[in-house]
């Protein structure tokens, strides 16, 4: 993965919104980073920037969040976190978000094990060692 950018939250957050822009349905992305790296936050901008304007909040809990966007057509937010493993993806609707027409975009993708489709969007991002305010962002 090239390195994109050391980022900072707003820098981030632009960042994201202009994908948004740019993304072409269908999309699979996933994002990869730990606690509080900011997945969430870049997930919010991309949908701000595909033009959702509902709230978009972590699915940590409920797993698969559901937005439309203009330009993108059905959006799925998944968030694996809580997840044991590649076993529990049917319970999810996993089979849905693999041929879904629009946009899906993907926390802790490293859950689904080898079920990823080839094709995806791989995003990291990274704390940065000694800098609290930037995020290390690759793609």
């Amino acid at each position: 993965m090239p390195v994109v950018a050391d980022l900072t939250e707003v820098e981030l957050v632009a960042w994201g919104e202009a994908l948004g822009r740019a993304l072409v349905a269908p999309a699979f992305v996933t994002l990869t980073g730990d606690l509080g790296a900011g997945k969430t936050t870049l997930v919010a901008a991309i949908l701000r920037g595909a033009g959702v304007t509902d709230a978009v909040t972590s699915p940590t809990y409920a797993v698969v969040h559901r937005y439309t966007a203009p330009t993108l057509g059905p959006v799925h937010h998944a968030d694996l976190y809580r997840l044991r493993g590649p076993q529990e993806l049917a319970a999810i609707g996993w089979e849905e978000l693999l041929v879904s027409p629009g946009l899906v975009l993907v926390e802790w993708p490293e859950r689904a094990g080898d079920l990823l489709p080839r094709d995806h969007r791989a995003i990291a991002i990274d704390h940065l060692p000694g800098d609290p305010t930037r995020r290390r962002v690759t793609a």
